[in-house]
């Protein structure tokens, strides 16, 4: 398998994550979103990925884009170790909490949406801080409510009891986004207390983006 992203893309290291806690094989190839206007632009990329996105994963003559949808494939190619429940209703709870990251969160502060608003629209940078941070607080607000008055993490340390799942592996690259761009995390002790413990294990630190080849420190 051929993953196709950056270093910095929230989406592309949500599929990191999975790929190193399914512990698959994989190769990276960057896609650097900012050099020269952007290689998700240019022609070459385009071909493979006509939404000039990334993620896309490569697996023999199969394309795949978006993060979830990548995801849910390599659960169900793969589906050991597990990053959802087998329960039905967790499994949609769980669902419910990733999506919230990925598809209504998330595009709202993502590279594209930042650069469209100091550009077209004008705004300064601080006025394009002032947007991050309303949506990204309002977002982790709710989040934070709906995660502390679950019962998944009472007595365990992870939403799959002792090993972290597809939430996790959302959560981590939003908050990893937050504090790049000095978000205070404060108000939300039970989001960071999560993310916390998942980064002490290997699986996560081989996705996190100062670890990938392209990274730019």
């Amino acid at each position: 398998m051929q993953l196709f992203g950056y270093w910095r893309s929230s989406a592309a290291y949500r599929v990191r994550i999975a790929l190193h806690l399914k512990a698959l094989d994989f190769s990276n190839h960057s896609v650097h979103l900012v050099r020269d206007g952007g290689e998700h632009r240019k022609p070459a990329y385009q071909e493979q990925n006509p939404q000039g996105l990334v993620p896309l994963l490569v697996d023999g003559d199969f394309r795949v884009s978006q993060s979830l949808a990548i995801i849910e494939y390599l659960e169900e190619k793969h589906p050991q170790p597990a990053l959802l429940p087998r329960d039905l209703q967790t499994r949609a709870q769980l669902r419910s909490w990733a999506q919230f990251l990925a598809c209504e969160l998330h595009p709202l502060n993502n590279l594209r949406v930042l650069q469209y608003l100091t550009g077209p629209l004008g705004l300064d940078e601080d006025q394009k801080m002032t947007w991050y941070h309303h949506w990204l607080q309002q977002g982790l607000a709710a989040l934070e409510t709906q995660v502390s008055q679950s019962p998944l993490l009472k007595a365990t340390d992870f939403t799959l009891g002792d090993l972290p799942g597809l939430f996790e592996a959302c959560l981590v690259p939003q908050l990893y986004n937050a504090r790049r761009f000095q978000c205070p995390l404060d108000p939300y002790p039970t989001l960071v207390a999560l993310d916390q413990r998942c980064q002490q294990l290997p699986a996560f630190q081989q996705a996190a983006p100062e670890a990938q080849p392209d990274a730019q420190v």
